[in-house]
């Protein structure tokens, strides 16, 4: 775990910017591939978004103010990246179309190795509203708390459980309907 004290402090030095960077890179790559892929499902998808979510954290990091820790200002831009992304591919595509687009897409990604009640609890992730979606995975996969939430999202700890717990409701009833 790197100090992030000390990055940003070398994130500020021009002459120590990019090295500073290509920790920060090596650093949160992994984590923020994992929510990125947990929102759009499909590896590839996933590595072009954090990419770009790189290409913006380097534009802005300037304009960093370290009102937030960097984990979370690398976090709200890489979900917002993510919603970005998918706001994008439903314009695309009809909501019938998308839930079995996402289904086959994490099918037949070679990157997916779950078994089959993996990929249905992934589906029935999918066809969750993308701010339900997010809150049931940052509190799920990442054990992400409420407080935390709230300072990444921007919403209040109420909102956020009762997201949790409507996401909750509509998964079980998808295993429910499925069966």
């Amino acid at each position: 775990m790197i100090d992030e004290k000390t990055l940003i402090k070398q994130l500020s030095d021009s002459s120590q910017k990019e090295g500073a960077f290509t920790r920060l890179v090596r650093e949160y790559q992994e984590p923020l591939y994992w929510q990125i892929r947990r929102m759009v499902l499909v590896h590839d998808d996933a590595d072009d978004v954090l990419q770009n979510t790189f290409i913006k954290a380097w534009s802005a990091i300037d304009s960093f103010r370290g009102e937030s820790r960097l984990q979370t200002w690398l976090f709200r831009i890489a979900i917002n990246e993510s919603l970005n992304f998918l706001s994008k591919k439903k314009q695309v595509l009809s909501l019938d179309q998308e839930d079995f687009g996402a289904a086959v897409s994490l099918a037949s990604d070679s990157y997916f190795d779950g078994d089959e009640l993996q990929q249905q609890f992934q589906t029935a992730i999918g066809t969750l509203p993308e701010k339900q979606r997010l809150v049931f995975n940052l509190k799920y996969f990442d054990e992400m708390k409420y407080e935390d939430m709230s300072d990444l999202l921007g919403t209040s700890i109420g909102a956020l459980k009762a997201s949790y717990h409507h996401a909750v409701k509509k998964i079980l009833a998808f295993f429910e309907n499925n069966d």
